[in-house]
């Protein structure tokens, strides 16, 4: 019988376990995508940007379209809203929802503890690097 078909709690909490461990995965995997973290840091910073606003916030390090395909991954996660405005030119606005300003919360936790521990981590580095030269 399929493992979906199964009644037994045991392998629905598998099931669910490994959906989180997956998910868990995929966002890691996201967010260390440079470009996630500084769109997180720009609207954090700025609230709501427009597209052409927030490329400039980035400092131009970013494609047109890498900068579309990174938002439309944030939106799709549910990590930013994107309101079109019916102007001409089309006027689009970005803005971090409440799932995306919490994830900027984690990783901003994230920066204070390499700033807490970045002199030690700099002495690990050293000594490993030095008994690798020996």
């Amino acid at each position: 019988m399929p493992l979906k078909a199964r009644p037994n709690r045991k392998a629905a909490a598998t099931i669910a376990t490994k959906d989180i461990d997956d998910l868990v995965f995929e966002i890691i995997g996201a967010v260390a995508d440079r470009r996630i973290m500084y769109v997180l840091e720009a609207l954090t910073e700025r609230e709501t940007l427009r597209f052409t606003r927030l490329a400039e916030e980035l400092g131009g390090g970013i494609s047109q379209k890498m900068l579309t395909q990174t938002l439309r991954q944030m939106e799709r996660d549910g990590l930013i809203t994107r309101t079109v405005h019916p102007v001409i030119p089309p006027h689009v606005d970005y803005r971090l929802t409440p799932l995306g300003q919490s994830l900027g919360a984690a990783f901003c936790d994230v920066w204070k503890w390499v700033e807490k521990n970045h002199a030690a981590v700099t002495e690990s580095r050293s000594t490993f690097d030095g008994r690798r030269a020996v």
